[in-house]
């Protein structure tokens, strides 16, 4: 059975679209929706599964039965690409930055129960991971494999992303007018931008960067989006709470006030920087009233036990 044919791949549909009640956005006049793309699936979730699903075609198409990427130890995109691997039955083997101890925290150990090769690099070795040589060398080892970078983000990874300004078209009632994201290799908004060019070109979008010293991304959009001058869209890089995988007591607080009081399960590395920062922007009067703000839940909860093992975010 090919890969388009697959009875998980056609179940996958469009997220659901939630409205959200909170004090904040009643006194402000505020209306926003949250775009699950958490319960997209339980293991291949957010934009994970959005940047990935092009990406398994052109592999099929290219007859490849190995994907390999890189990525943390605690990455969601490591955990969903063996999950999808797992389902889609491919092979599967991930270039983990750190130590080999590294394989039993709950990230990892749920990688390999789906049978996920795990190669540990010191951060030297990993730094080669875009560089043409060492790409080549990973190839011609094993034909077979189909490579993709970390994080996923690469051209095939925008229009999986893109699908979202359609389906909000077709659940959110009137124009949208900000989505906002949270940023990590800025696939997901070059994504956001790539489909508002074509089907929302007033609609404002809003990438939140998780990490320190982000300005860097701005020139990856612009090669991953050609004509993005027309869409107005604008990187956040001051909301990274003391960069990438840092999370203040502020931003700890605001996750499990946020969680209790809307039943939305946010995790502190990535959608609860967003919210963190969106919810600043509304209490400053950012938005006037009226605004219809839709903000992506990308996922993630997977690094939640992993968070917790550390002793993080408790």
């Amino acid at each position: 059975m090919s890969f388009t044919n697959s009875v998980l791949y056609q179940q996958i549909g469009a997220s659901p679209l939630q409205s959200i009640t909170h004090p904040l956005l009643t006194e402000k006049g505020v209306q926003l929706s949250i775009k699950r793309d958490d319960l997209l699936h339980a293991e291949i979730s957010g934009n994970k599964w959005r940047k990935l699903k092009h990406n398994l075609l052109e592999a099929e198409a290219q007859q490849k039965t190995h994907l390999l990427s890189f990525g943390g130890a605690f990455s969601n995109h490591i955990h969903a690409l063996a999950a999808a691997s797992y389902h889609f039955k491919f092979q599967a083997t991930g270039i983990i930055r750190g130590e080999a101890h590294y394989a039993s925290n709950p990230t990892l150990s749920q990688t390999q129960k789906w049978g996920m090769k795990l190669n540990f690099v010191d951060r030297k070795t990993y730094r080669l991971k875009e560089q043409a040589d060492y790409l080549q060398q990973l190839q011609q080892q094993n034909p077979k494999v189909y490579i993709l970078p970390e994080g996923g983000t690469n051209n095939l990874a925008i229009p999986g992303v893109a699908d979202i300004i359609t389906e909000l078209k077709q659940q959110h009632i009137g124009p949208v007018d900000h989505i906002f994201t949270a940023t990590g290799s800025a696939g997901t908004l070059a994504g956001l931008i790539s489909g508002a060019l074509q089907q929302s070109p007033n609609t404002q979008l809003h990438g939140v960067a998780v990490l320190k010293n982000a300005d860097y991304l701005r020139e990856t959009i612009k090669q991953l989006v050609n004509k993005e001058h027309q869409v107005s869209w604008h990187l956040h890089t001051e909301n990274h709470e003391g960069g990438y995988g840092k999370i203040s007591q502020a931003l700890s607080q605001f996750c499990h006030q946020f969680t209790q009081q809307t039943q939305v399960p946010i995790e502190p590395v990535y959608t609860g920087k967003m919210f963190y920062a969106l919810w600043q922007l509304i209490e400053q009067n950012h938005f006037p009233k009226g605004t219809k703000i839709v903000a992506l839940h990308t996922g993630g909860l997977q690094g939640l036990a992993g968070l917790k093992l550390l002793n993080k975010f408790q």
